[in-house]
């Protein structure tokens, strides 16, 4: 399959010119501003499919509103035509098409080209009325207001709000390019085509999201970035900060026992870290009423003994790094954990709750009294 994006080397057509090359399509002829007519052309006599991302929304001239939004599309139209291709076209409009301005006029021009052009040679036409697209490669200043606001916030720069209340709706640069994937399997009837899900929310929320990303670094507590927008705006916001701020360092806190460092709490799941131990180092020696762990030795080996503060019952168990094995603490069990190896041993713990100094839940006791 020939595949055709015009507007390839803009936010949208990169980002899609990268999905179809992990998709296995190699044979992609990339229509750029420094394309010739003569290149548009032959691209189109050959395509299968075709993806018009190419348009104007920031011109010099008003006029340009016209010529690179509905001039363009109708010169593709054309071209198809002429050649008796009926590749499948996809067109990347606006919501502002539904506006009587200038750039919405020239959109929704555009729209109408598509589309009569699907009805008078039967070649399978999508319109995507997109909003407020945001993710990475968009241009700040340019693209949204997302991609201004990661920008200078990755950079330590002030943003500017005029109005908090203001709505927004955004949709995600990669659900945009799974929507647009998706077609390539036939089935889809022509017409309007959503890309989702959209976002609604406003430009202080989003605002305020992105400017508490660069605190997780020095609190270690990390927002609910795994799911729906916030997970998107975070992936933005990482895809602007500079190589130079790629890492950071958290506190190191050494003994004569080894080092153990924090590196990840969460909002209502607990904390992540890792600490060392010297062969022949005990840790431990405590047992919690409520608090749980998780522990893994990725290197070294470890003798864990528990005993049950009440009952006296003992349990013990040695596990080794590569073993792939998670060791829990039960509460009322007191425990502790031994380097019985010849090297130092480095051990992953996961705790339930971010531990809290005036609430600690750990009591001091030994397995071996």
């Amino acid at each position: 399959m020939r595949i055709v994006i015009t507007g390839a080397d803009g936010f949208i057509g990169r980002n899609l010119s990268v999905r179809l090359g992990e998709l296995g399509h190699t044979d992609i002829a990339r229509i750029t501003l420094e394309s010739s007519d003569d290149d548009l052309r032959e691209a189109l006599k050959g395509a299968d499919f075709v993806f018009h991302l190419a348009g104007i929304n920031r011109p010099k001239d008003v006029s340009e509103f016209a010529t690179g939004n509905a001039g363009l599309t109708e010169a593709v139209c054309a071209l198809l035509a002429e050649s008796g291709n009926k590749a499948p076209v996809v067109l990347s409009s606006s919501t502002q098409a539904a506006l009587d301005n200038p750039y919405g006029q020239s959109k929704r021009a555009a729209e109408e080209a598509v589309l009569q052009h699907g009805q008078r040679t039967g070649a399978p036409a999508y319109v995507f009325r997109l909003t407020n697209v945001f993710g990475k490669w968009s241009q700040p200043n340019y693209n949204s207001a997302v991609a201004t606001f990661c920008h200078n916030v990755a950079r330590g720069l002030e943003i500017k709000v005029n109005d908090p209340a203001a709505p927004l709706k955004l949709v995600y640069i990669d659900d945009v390019v799974e929507a647009f994937v998706a077609l390539l399997a036939p089935g889809t009837p022509s017409g309007f085509v959503a890309a989702g899900p959209e976002y609604d929310t406003t430009v202080g929320q989003v605002a305020d999201t992105i400017r508490g990303f660069p605190s997780s670094r020095d609190s270690m507590i990390t927002d609910r970035v795994g799911t729906g927008l916030v997970r998107a705006l975070y992936s933005t916001y990482l895809s602007f900060l500079p190589p130079e701020a790629f890492a950071y360092s958290v506190v190191k806190h050494s003994d004569p026992r080894g080092d153990f460092v924090e590196m990840l709490k969460t909002p209502d799941c607990g904390q992540f870290s890792y600490f060392t131990s010297h062969p022949g180092v005990t840790r431990g020696e405590h047992y919690h009423h409520t608090k749980t762990e998780k522990f893994m030795v990725l290197k070294g080996t470890a003798h864990f003994g528990f005993r049950h503060i009440v009952t006296g019952e003992h349990y013990e168990l040695v596990t080794k790094g590569g073993e792939g094995r998670i060791v829990e603490t039960v509460p009322g069990w007191t425990h502790n954990i031994t380097n019985i190896g010849d090297d130092e041993m480095i051990v992953m713990l996961w705790a339930n709750e971010i531990f809290d100094r005036e609430k600690p839940d750990t009591v001091g006791r030994k397995v071996n009294p």
